[in-house]
């Protein structure tokens, strides 16, 4: 078989995203999804979805359903599908045995034990795992005996044993392999489902994919591709291997990382448009500072001229810090609203649900400054709806006798229980004055007042909280701390 040689050519872009269902899509997936994404919006092309679902024994249940809702969360539309491969198993069963006719595959009828004797062999003398082409040169008395015995065969394909195999990679340039270091791989499994190698070119070409962008950990599988595109006399897409994922530190990303379903992030409370612009970044970039990108803007300047040959880091603090950017920016109706089904979920079981929205919206203005994801408001915000607050008693005193920090907050009581208009300007004008007649730094008093009234050392803003809490329950609070010092 002569080499093969391909370069670039101007097409219609139609790209796919294909998902195999035997687990549930995490950060290296979408990431792949996103690119292809773009890369389709950007040319105003396809984005075709289709479900590589043909290896049965590992298919995850609910793997199916959390591929789409992940994609339609993050606003990732596709223009055609899903289509799945285990409704199109004629298709590949046609080209397997149209191979095996034109002598470009052929039977195998290895049993698995003989396959694991011959891998073990193989390790032993520290050779590269391969098949050995046994029944490659089978004659035709040997096929027809096998044939009777009932042993149900593989289709492998015949890969050249000499001479070598090159492609033009659209990030990473000529890629050259050596024909001798490819084994002769399975094409048809013996229950009659195609392996991914067939199945993917086969899609591809009926599908006119002019573009595979996948993850580089396919490259090494790319000269099988190839060869199988010249045995089919179809013409191959141009191919772009997108860059690894690692972790912060450069080690393989892995759950400590990050490297969880992507609905986790969701159910974190991390924006979709904020995963968005991070994943984009993830191999991908406008230029040397610029962070923050919209949707649109990305769509924008997606090309792959722009994408990186080497690996990304994935980095948590990052995704925080954008998160907490795009949290900041929605309209307060829009934050309440996006929040208010974590605070439904997360707050204690004491809390009376539903809760009142309109209660919610005087309270999110103090939180939406200070959470980095939705998730943590219920944290943020419990103090605001629970009845009992639960601190140590330490944390009233700071370095004050016990004595002074209860006339502190008995004289705060006094004050403030004679207010007519309670707001935070009103608590504000009567109380700034007391840290000076009591002798206190403004910082020490606040922070007294911001423990028995919040249990918290760190909250939002003491007068505005004060007002969001109300007279009756900010006095029971000062009152209870007081029993608190006396115990």
């Amino acid at each position: 078989m002569p080499e093969v040689k391909l370069a670039p050519s101007e097409t219609t872009v139609r790209v796919r995203f294909a998902p195999s269902p035997t687990g549930y899509p995490h950060l290296g997936n979408i990431r792949t999804a996103l690119f292809n994404w773009l890369f389709a919006r950007h040319n105003n092309g396809s984005f075709i979805l289709r479900i590589e679902d043909t290896d049965v024994a590992r298919r995850v249940e609910g793997a199916i359903d959390t591929i789409l809702d992940s994609l339609r969360w993050l606003g990732l539309d596709w223009d055609e599908g899903p289509y799945f491969q285990s409704q199109r198993l004629e298709m590949y069963r046609e080209e397997a045995d149209r191979l095996v006719r034109e002598e470009l595959a052929y039977l195998c009828y290895c049993s698995s034990q003989r396959l694991e004797v011959m891998r073990q062999e193989q390790m032993k003398r520290k050779q590269p795992p391969g098949y050995d082409r046994h029944c490659r040169h089978l004659t035709r008395e040997q096929k027809a005996g096998l044939e009777a015995s009932g042993v149900p065969p593989v289709v492998r394909f015949k890969s050249p044993l000499e001479g070598q195999t090159s492609f033009h990679d659209l990030i990473r340039g000529e890629i050259v392999f050596k024909n001798s270091t490819l084994d002769d791989f399975v094409l048809l499994k013996s229950d009659g489902y195609p392996t991914y190698h067939l199945a993917n070119i086969v899609d591809d070409h009926l599908m006119a994919i002019s573009h595979v962008l996948r993850a580089d950990e396919w490259l090494s599988s790319a000269p099988r591709h190839v060869l199988l595109y010249q045995a089919l006399g179809w013409q191959p897409p141009q191919f772009a291997h997108l860059p690894m994922i690692l972790g912060p530190d450069r080690s393989k990303l892995s759950k400590r990382h990050g490297a969880t379903a992507i609905n986790e992030y969701r159910d974190q409370g991390y924006l979709p448009e904020a995963m968005v612009n991070f994943l984009a970044l993830l191999g991908w970039s406008l230029d040397d500072k610029t962070e923050l990108l919209s949707r649109e803007e990305v769509v924008k300047h997606f090309s792959l001229e722009r994408i990186s040959k080497t690996a990304a880091a994935f980095n948590r603090d990052k995704l925080d810090w954008m998160n907490g950017v795009y949290l900041r920016s929605l309209s307060l109706e829009e934050f309440s609203e996006r929040a208010i089904s974590f605070s439904e979920r997360d707050l204690p079981s004491e809390v009376e649900r539903p809760l009142d929205t309109d209660y919610i919206r005087q309270i999110m203005p103090l939180i939406q400054e200070r959470a980095k994801t939705l998730a943590e408001v219920p944290q943020l915000s419990e103090f605001f709806f629970v009845d009992k607050l639960e601190y140590d008693a330490g944390l009233l005193l700071g370095k004050l006798e016990s004595g002074q920090v209860v006339k502190i907050i008995q004289a705060a009581i006094t004050r403030v229980g004679g207010l007519g208009n309670w707001n935070a300007a009103s608590l504000e004008a009567v109380l700034r004055p007391m840290a000076e007649e009591l002798d206190l730094k403004t910082g020490v008093f606040f922070g007294l007042l911001r423990v028995a009234t919040t249990g918290r050392t760190a909250a939002p803003p003491l007068f505005q909280t004060m007002e969001v809490l109300g007279k009756e329950r900010c006095l029971k609070r000062l009152k209870t701390a007081l029993d608190r010092l006396s115990l």
